[in-house]
């Protein structure tokens, strides 16, 4: 009787609210995301097959063990490929559309995706418009069913992060919180769409930085969201791995020292990707050209580069696959990987919409399929299988380009369905990733936490440690306090000449019940409401994040950080309800400031 006993006294001390409100957030972003992930699917499947497939009879090589199949004993050793002529015409359509809906109606959604969700963590609170996913999805689709050389990480991770964000919104849920979804929201995304959950959810939390750091506040809400979205997405789609291969295996350590130089090369390819990536980028932004239109004239150049190499249109994962079982030939592979780049940088950088991810698999499995012929040709005894160094190149690319080695090894892993490598696939990322530290294809990443806004305030609370609330009394604000039973227009009138963004709600006995701000009242304008209608009740919060006069200023910084506040209220320890006066982030950073200056004068006269 004394484990029940035990087990039920454990069950009582487990807050309950506080464990299961992440789990079921997290689990609703993920059937948003994993829902939208499979109309993403099937969208731009179904228009590749009219577009490229039905109307301009372009048919590269498949993807899994029966498009290998189908090749038999043949290889791929020429350029030439059967398509009408009108083939380098269709990826136009594409960029006509695409930046037609994004320069319209969402110009953050121009480019490829992960990169505005990477900004929207680190300097916007998390929020992304709700209008963004829906943009995005519809302008990637064309972009990507047309031929444009993009993949669909990209477009899948903004979706998917904008559809967090927009959850977290409509639920009022803090900055802070809204941070964590959008994260778990990417992670549904690429997990679905991969079939490759833990690779999609540790992307989500490396992809921020571009040194080996992670968000770890974000990795428990992004696992579930990712086991959510790939269950659906594979329910619906099928369970089978992106990419079929052989059975691979590292059993010569001596093959090593080729590993080593695929990750040299890996990383000196992947500077080239980048400053053709955004060289590019740059020539079509001071191009004195109707913006709108530069996506079709990216899709013009595609399609011209397309006549010569048409294997750069798509995703490209029929190249990978012929790779992977040895059916390409070593002078194509070496042109594909080269024209990949060029290809992407035109479809991308030029406005198109669509992702990095697919593309930057495509040459790195060119780079190392041809590294693996190579190595054959003059070592053939170092070689033990040279189309494993096609998977290896895959992940070791993409690791150097994008500063995210642990996710792209896993993810590489669980889109291939093998994991007999992970020796060598371990020392090409990190090797890809440290020749040149800072080459990043996505600009929006920061070097690590202490350089996010998002957590600027966690490092500097240690300067503030014996300071107390009460001795910034003299710079807080008298609070503007609003009847709970006020409407919306005498609050409006009520605030007009006020200070500060935040205002508390009290009862006739002038005790505070809640609170709100000026966003808050956006928020409610934008819907269609009568205002005389709308009490200062119905807009507010009831929790109330409060601080006392005799509170460190090291917590009150903590409580600001960890909710996204700029104001908090100060309130009596003995009536609780009663509100002393309004303390902003602003005075607490100004006292942040003195402090450090006082610290740094002390340290210098010493």
């Amino acid at each position: 009787m004394a484990i029940p006993n035990l087990f039920h006294e454990s069950l009582k001390k487990v807050d309950w609210r506080t464990l299961t409100r992440p789990v079921i957030l997290s689990v609703l972003v993920g059937l948003v995301t994993g829902s939208a992930a499979v109309l993403f699917y099937f969208g731009t499947n179904s228009i590749e097959h009219f577009f490229l497939d039905q109307l301009a009879d372009y048919r590269p090589p498949g993807e899994g063990t029966s498009a290998i199949l189908g090749l038999g004993e043949a290889q791929l050793d020429s350029l030439a490929m059967n398509h009408r002529w009108f083939l380098c015409l269709i990826p136009i359509i594409g960029g006509l559309i695409s930046g037609f809906l994004v320069f319209k109606f969402a110009p953050e959604a121009e480019g490829h995706g992960t990169d505005a969700a990477i900004d929207a963590f680190h300097n916007k609170g998390g929020h992304i418009r709700g209008r963004v996913p829906i943009i995005k999805g519809i302008a990637s689709m064309a972009t990507i069913g047309t031929g444009g050389s993009a993949g669909r990480e990209g477009p899948i991770a903004q979706i998917g992060a904008g559809f967090a964000s927009f959850i977290a919104t409509r639920l009022k849920l803090t900055a802070a919180d809204r941070r964590i979804l959008l994260l778990a929201g990417m992670a549904g995304g690429i997990g679905a769409t991969f079939r490759a959950p833990l690779g999609g959810a540790l992307f989500s939390v490396e992809v921020l930085y571009k040194n080996p750091d992670f968000e770890h506040e974000g990795l428990i809400p992004a696992i579930i969201s990712s086991i959510t979205a790939f269950s659906l997405f594979g329910a619906t789609t099928g369970w089978r791995h992106l990419l079929a291969t052989p059975e691979f295996a590292f059993e010569h350590p001596r093959e090593l020292i080729i590993f080593l130089i695929l990750g040299l090369l890996c990383a000196g390819l992947g500077k080239l990707y980048v400053n053709c990536f955004y060289g590019m980028q740059r020539i079509f932004k001071q191009w004195d050209f109707p913006t709108m239109l530069k996506p079709a004239v990216g899709g013009f150049l595609l399609g011209l580069l397309a006549l010569v190499v048409p294997q750069v249109l798509g995703s490209g994962y029929g190249m990978v696959q012929a790779a992977l079982y040895g059916k390409v030939a070593l002078w194509v592979m070496v042109v594909v990987a080269l024209g990949k780049i060029l290809a992407t940088s035109l479809t991308i950088s030029s406005g198109g919409s669509g992702g990095v991810f697919a593309p930057s698999l495509v040459i790195g499995a060119m780079l190392g399929g041809a590294v693996g012929a190579s190595a054959e040709l003059i070592v053939p005894a170092m070689v033990h299988d040279p189309r494993a160094y096609v998977l290896i190149g895959m992940a070791g690319f993409f690791a150097g380009v994008s500063n995210t080695p642990i996710a792209t090894l896993i993810m590489v892993s669980e889109l291939t369905g093998n994991y007999g490598l992970l020796a060598p696939l371990m020392l090409v990322c990190a090797v890809a990733m440290i020749v040149f530290p800072r080459n990043t294809i996505y600009q929006k990443q920061v070097r690590s936490r202490l350089d996010s806004p998002a957590h600027l305030s966690e490092f500097i609370v240690d300067v503030l440690e014996g300071v107390r609330v009460d001795d910034l009394r003299d710079h807080g604000r008298q609070p503007t306090l609003i009847s709970a039973a006020l409407a919306l227009p005498e609050i409006m009138e009520r605030i007009a000449a006020a200070d500060g963004a935040y205002y508390p709600i009290v009862n006739e006995q002038n005790q505070m019940v809640g609170i709100f701000s000026v966003n808050d009242i956006r928020r409610i304008l934008a819907e269609d409401l009568p205002p005389s209608l709308i009490l200062a009740q119905d807009i507010a919060t009831s929790h109330v994040i409060t601080t006392t006069p005799d509170e460190s200023l090291t917590e009150v910084m903590r409580k600001l950080s960890s909710r996204g506040l700029e104001e908090i209220p100060v309130v009596d320890p003995e009536s609780p309800k009663r509100v002393l006066f309004m303390l902003t982030r602003r005075a607490v950073l100004a006292r942040y400031a003195a402090e450090l200056e006082t610290k740094k004068e002390i340290y210098t006269t010493d």
